[in-house]
């Protein structure tokens, strides 16, 4: 894998000051402390030259200095305090940019919807929404305040310094630009090693995810043992990978600090010999005294500090870098539903018709699943759509949802689906999925995700439909009951029933259901899909389903096979005809 580039590092770090723009003043108020942080060092530097000047050369008693003692205690709790609210001001600068970044990351993850999303596994998306924008924080709550300050501080120790002994300035000044050179030479790798180490990060997660979910087929197979070693050596490959990153950090610190104790050695030595006599310049013609000797020799660290504090978080800016490649890519791509094209508001309308004329849907990659298709839903109607696992049921639902991209036509009274607004078409939509998913804490809360403002008799009207009434009483607290993580205090039937409660809460025009009762007992099925029924008779619906029961009362029945419509009719046309919906009645009276 070849070396990220100079340009594409600019572009990446270009990004990452343009996501800290909004709370910039954060930013500016942690540099201001760390600059008042500086004035009181130097304050503090020429107290403490002062006291030992006056003890050691003037050998004044120590009650002439008690005011030189007690500066010097208020000069330290300044600067405990401004460090303290420099890192907490830091903090919130950098919080402020995660919290953001994330929410962008999920406004684009529920943009581009679950059919995208599911094209890389599970824990490459936690790695991004956690890690990636966790490493974040360190580059925005401190290198970036430290870039100002390392130009600003020394600068400032300088002015001090210069105009007591030019020399010792001119030893500061001459030696200072080697630590920025050779920190950029090390550093020069540090983000192309973030970026493979983040890599490797989403694969591991995602694979150790994915076998994790397998367990059962895993050991079933007695796969495990061969698992687990694939397990080891991913695991050792990161651990590599990861070392390289820290040798890189440990080398940018070695190089900072033997340059910063070689300018400070310089410095003492140059004192030194003037103090002995053999050096006599640098004071501008009047005699080294010792405070100025303690005064730059008590400045040269913090005179190397801010420079040798960017090195450290030098490694942060690596690391963000490497983080901000994925993240970058990810947010800045452009969707594919909308094809460049301006988006619509659907108009307000009582009815839907929906005509797709030469339609292929696509995978996020550009994959076909599923045409040429060329179809009339009507308002009102009722379809059911039948076929074999892959025949491209679910992925029409997915289209219609919004979440797949496609050519030719689908249009929606007129409009093309992909020149809409994806809020304004879903509104128009309610949909029911075999695996119930209620993120809520409460039942009440489940229901009311599809309309937080509806009214507690309509509430009740959508519980009642549902036959969600007939096992609120058996629960602890009827609809405030706590169902607790993935619905675990309900059965797959009752949380099903709230799903569809909370799908009739809210008026729709096209109701789509997948598989609804996939998952259910017979007497689950029998109440849900009853109350399906019923729904059905008020808006479109389209119905996917491997089951041929009860399928008598739909307008119509699609047959797909490997894409594409290859019968259509009311069942009792289809009943009598030969054909692929014949094939599917025949091995359903087998089974039975």
């Amino acid at each position: 894998m070849s070396n990220m580039n100079k340009t594409r590092q600019r572009e990446l770090t270009y990004w990452l000051k343009s996501q800290g723009a909004p709370a910039k003043r954060w930013l500016r108020l942690s540099t201001l402390l760390g600059l008042l942080s500086g004035l009181l060092i130097i304050g503090q530097a020429w107290l403490l030259a002062t006291i030992l000047h006056e003890l050691i050369i003037k050998q004044l008693p120590r009650s002439e200095l008690l005011h030189y003692f007690l500066l010097i205690i208020v000069t330290v709790i300044l600067r405990a305090l401004l460090v303290w609210l420099r890192e907490r001001v830091g903090f919130i600068y950098g919080a402020a940019i995660r919290q953001r970044i994330r929410q962008q990351v999920l406004n684009r993850l529920e943009q581009l919807g679950p059919a995208w999303i599911q094209g890389k596994p599970t824990g490459s998306w936690a790695t991004m929404i956690l890690e990636q924008v966790e490493d974040m924080q360190e580059f925005y709550s401190r290198y970036q305040p430290q870039m100002m300050l390392a130009a600003i501080i020394p600068l400032l120790i300088l002015a001090a310094v210069f105009p007591i002994n030019w020399a010792a300035g001119l030893i500061l000044f001459v030696t200072a630009p080697l630590i920025p050179l050779f920190m950029a030479l090390v550093g020069i790798g540090a983000a192309d090693a973030n970026r493979r180490n983040f890599i490797a990060l989403a694969r591991l997660s995602g694979n150790f995810l994915d076998r994790l979910k397998g367990l059962d087929t895993l050991r079933l197979f007695h796969r495990g043992a061969a698992e687990t070693e694939q397990i080891r050596l991913a695991s050792e490959d990161f651990r590599a990978r990861t070392m390289d990153v820290l040798k890189l950090a440990f080398l940018s610190s070695a190089v900072l600090e033997f340059f910063a104790s070689v300018s400070i050695a310089v410095a003492a030595v140059y004192f030194g010999f003037s103090y002995l006599g053999e050096l006599n310049f640098g004071s501008y013609g009047m005699p080294v005294t010792l405070f100025a000797g303690f005064l730059v020799l008590i400045l040269a660290p913090e005179f190397f500090q801010p420079l040798r504090d960017l090195g450290t978080y030098y490694h942060a800016k690596a690391q963000a870098i490497g983080a901000a490649e994925s993240l970058q890519t990810f947010l800045e791509s452009e969707p594919n539903q909308s094809n460049g094209q301006d988006l619509y508001q659907l108009p307000a309308c009582d009815n839907l018709t929906i005509q797709a004329t030469n339609l292929i849907i696509l995978s996020p990659d550009g994959k076909m699943l599923a045409g040429p298709l060329n179809f009339v839903l009507s308002p009102n109607q009722r379809i059911a759509i039948i076929g074999h696992s892959g025949a491209g049921k679910s992925s029409l639902l997915n289209l219609l949802l919004g979440f797949l991209p496609y050519q030719g036509s689908i249009t929606i009274n007129g409009i093309e689906l992909n020149t809409l607004q994806p809020e304004s078409w879903r509104k128009q939509l309610s949909w029911i999925g075999q695996n119930p998913h209620l993120p809520a804490s409460t039942i009440r809360g489940n229901i009311l995700l599809s309309d937080p403002q509806a009214s507690e008799q309509a509430l009740q009207q959508a519980i009642k439909r549902a036959c969600v009434d007939e096992f609120l009483p058996l629960l602890p607290n009827g609809l405030e009951t706590v169902i607790g993580d993935h619905a675990a205090r309900l059965s797959v039937g009752q949380a099903q029933r709230i799903a569809v409660a909370r799908a009739l809460l809210s008026p729709c025009h096209l109701l789509l259901l997948d598989e609804p009762t996939a998952s259910l007992d017979a007497n689950s099925e029998r109440l849900v899909m009853n109350t399906l029924k019923k729904a059905a008779m008020n808006q479109t619906t389209l119905l996917v389903t491997h089951r041929l029961e009860n399928l008598d009362e739909y307008d119509q029945i699609w047959v797909m096979e490997h894409g594409n419509i290859v019968q259509q009719g009311d069942f009792a046309t289809l009943s009598q005809s030969s054909g692929q919906f014949a094939v599917l009645m025949a091995n359903r009276n087998a089974e039975v």
